[in-house]
């Protein structure tokens, strides 16, 4: 409940409320006022919706999203329950709903959730074996996010290689483009863009960062390190994977009723293609490694787990309690590696040190031109995302490493006020490596910006406003005019 009324996060700010923003004021589904990221619409129709009966809000987008994210815990217990047992069904669904990225995201307005319920969906209705009824579902969740057509993929390619053994050829290769079925939707969309825009994806930039730079061989070995890492060990994953190889060395526990049961060899085989499908591919395309993008298979990494705990451990409630409060824990306790601060409520620190000082900015400093950068350029500009009661003008800088102070120095002119704030989140890690830090800077955007203080000394400004929660600060530096006359007093001559 403390989340829901936060102003909006992040991505939030900078591309789904603008792309919500555009559809309801334009009635057009390429942005304009935003960076044209090419994602299909459903996503941004849903909050649509939600906005028209109760106002463009993040009370209410969180909310809707909210909503989202019960309907992907309902399929997991649902899909859980019927390949193991109602135990492990339960124990799975409270363990996703805490894993801290999984609890994150249920209330952000990004449409990683929304195609994660729908792709969660569409894999229950699969190994139900209710075909159709899943392509209806995975076109939803393609609808909500391109990439989400991993997953259909995937389970094609698991028909025709690893399929039903007792099938013929013919019923596979039926099966197999049967489940290719959202490609269609997703062709759709992208014709349509590309007659709106004369692409198929999104703009130039958005490409170049989540493509072109993408295709490095070296890049891609280290992303697909970092993605097996999100996926088996980020937030306190780690012990639950470990748990899991440790009791498989335990022979099967037998009860009352018999030999515990296993999940079906099939059916493990399908979520590790999916899995695998989704490593690989998210370390091909993607210029931000975002531990968000593999949503749809953290339950099922929990599920097996889960299952494993409960066939080789007789108390195995102790061990998957303990696993829980691992879970809890890391939402609250930042790990000893580096992370982004929307994997646990590092998120809320962030959004709380930017609306204190947006808020800063509005009350005094409400006629002045802002230096600042991305998505604080949004933030101050659009009164709806929650920051400032009236829009302020802003001045775009990429960052604030020494580059690009150096550029906001020569453009000190054009600015009176100077709005810093940490752009990386710097976690003291245990673990540094300078040739990492180095990898970090060529593939995936890694830099350090200026402290606060040498920031402020280097801009020739006097620091009005500062504020820090753990390693995040945000820093509002009034620039003095040419004739030394502090701003303060000529932006009250303008009043």
């Amino acid at each position: 409940m403390p989340l829901l009324r936060l102003p909006f996060f992040w991505d939030e700010a900078g591309y789904y409320i603008p792309a919500v923003h555009d559809l309801m004021q334009f009635h057009s589904l390429i942005v304009r006022t935003t960076l044209d990221t090419g994602h299909p619409p459903l996503s941004a129709f849903w909050l649509a919706f939600w906005f028209a009966i109760g106002g463009l809000k993040p009370l209410v987008a969180h909310t809707a999203m909210l909503l989202l994210a019960a309907f992907a815990l309902t399929n997991v217990f649902l899909l859980a329950r019927r390949i193991t047992n109602a135990k492990v069904a339960f124990a799975s669904t409270v363990a996703t709903a805490l894993y801290p990225i999984f609890f994150v995201q249920s209330s952000l307005a990004h449409a990683d959730i929304a195609a994660a319920a729908f792709a969660l969906w569409g894999i229950r209705l699969s190994v139900e074996r209710r075909l159709w009824w899943s392509q209806f579902a995975f076109s939803l969740a393609v609808l909500s996010k391109e990439t989400a057509i991993i997953t259909p993929l995937a389970l094609a390619l698991w028909e025709i290689v690893l399929g039903e053994e007792n099938e013929a050829r013919d019923q596979k290769f039926r099966h197999a483009l049967i489940r290719l079925t959202p490609v269609l939707p997703l062709a759709g969309w992208l014709l349509f863009h590309h007659h709106a825009t004369g692409r198929f994806l999104g703009g130039a930039e958005f490409f170049n960062y989540n493509v072109s730079q993408t295709l490095h061989p070296l890049r891609f070995v280290l992303a697909l390190g970092l993605r097996t890492w999100h996926l088996l060990g980020t937030m306190n994953m780690l012990p639950l994977t470990g748990a899991m190889a440790i009791a498989m060395s335990f022979p099967p526990v037998v009860d009352e009723t018999g030999q515990r049961p296993r999940i079906a060899i099939p059916v493990q085989l399908q979520f590790a293609l999916i899995m695998l499908a989704n490593i690989v591919a998210f370390s091909l395309v993607g210029g931000a490694v975002l531990a968000r993008y593999l949503l749809p298979a953290y339950p099922l990494v929990i599920m097996i787990a889960m299952s494993t705990l409960y066939r080789r451990v007789m108390r195995w409630e102790w061990p998957a309690a303990m696993m829980v409060i691992f879970f809890v824990m890391a939402l609250f306790f930042d790990p000893p590696y580096k992370f982004a601060p929307e994997d646990n409520l590092t998120y809320k620190d962030y959004v709380e040190l930017h609306r204190d000082a947006a808020q800063f900015l509005g009350q005094h400093e409400q006629r002045a031109t802002v230096l600042t950068a991305w998505p604080a350029t949004d933030e101050i500009s659009h009164a709806y995302l929650g920051y400032v009661s009236a829009p302020l003008q802003p001045l775009a800088v990429e960052n604030f490493t020494v580059d690009e102070l150096v550029k906001a120095r020569a453009l000190r002119s054009r600015y009176q006020v100077a709005y810093l704030f940490s752009t990386k989140y710097e976690s003291a890690g245990w673990f540094q490596s300078e040739w990492w830090n180095r990898m970090n800077r060529k593939f995936f955007d890694y830099h350090t910006d200026v402290p606060p203080d040498v920031a402020a000394e280097f801009l020739g400004g006097r620091v009005v406003f500062l504020e820090r929660r753990k390693q995040e600060w945000v820093e509002i530096i009034e620039m003095p005019s040419k004739d030394g006359q502090p701003v303060e007093a000529l932006l009250e001559e303008r009043r």
